[in-house]
């Protein structure tokens, strides 16, 4: 029987790598698929992993209708067994049951791969229907680390080095800007523990505070 799969952790743990491994996994076995994402930070259609991996793919816009997509596609001939969803959390809750319709309806398999909350720790509108919904949601096991050693359980955007905790749900940025030497990037992302999430107490930040007399700030 198909089944609608979730796949979350936070940044940097590797989700779209395991996307690009799961498509090419059943495509060895001689199953069909199509790729789909949305914001990705490499720009639009396109799937790509930190490892340096990239695949083609389509683009899921707030307008973008996956039922009408796939019947579409079967409907003029195309073979498809399964779909892979990167990037889930950007979907409207309307594409996520869209998705559930083609697994009880087509019996394709969709696999979803996405962050569950977003920088303010707020659940995604799209990973929210999946938890509600998907018939199997997944913890990725590859586990990332805060600055200070402990699990990574946050995400965090800083704006020109400093953290936020307002703004845009969309912004897309680049976890590997956070911490580099040079000019800090407009937007960049961090993955921290729930403590210093809390804090604001990001990698840069921590360094400053360990440069000056200036206490941490505890409370």
């Amino acid at each position: 029987m198909a089944e609608l799969h979730f796949f979350t952790g936070t940044m940097d743990s590797g989700k779209s790598t395991l996307a690009l491994q799961t498509d090419h996994n059943h495509a060895a076995r001689g199953r069909v698929g199509r790729i789909f994402t949305a914001h990705d930070r490499a720009g639009d259609s396109v799937i790509s992993s930190r490892l340096g991996l990239t695949r083609d793919a389509v683009e899921v816009d707030a307008e973008f209708d996956f039922w009408h997509y796939v019947v579409g596609a079967l409907t003029h001939g195309a073979r498809i067994d399964y779909l892979i969803c990167d990037e889930a959390q950007f979907y409207t809750r309307e594409q996520v049951d869209q998705l559930a319709k083609i697994v009880d309806e087509l019996q394709l398999d969709v696999f979803c791969f996405g962050i569950l909350t977003d920088f303010r720790t707020s659940l995604f509108v799209g990973s929210q229907r999946l938890v509600e919904i998907a018939d199997r949601v997944h913890t990725l096991q590859v586990e990332t680390l805060c600055w200070c050693g402990k699990r990574a359980t946050h995400n965090a955007r800083t704006e020109d080095g400093i953290m936020v905790t307002e703004g845009d749900v969309i912004v897309v940025g680049d976890v590997e800007d956070a911490g580099m030497s040079g000019p800090p990037a407009d937007v960049a992302y961090e993955v921290l523990c729930r403590q210093h999430h809390r804090r604001r107490l990001t990698a840069d930040r921590a360094r400053a505070v360990s440069l000056t007399s200036e206490p941490l700030p505890f409370g």
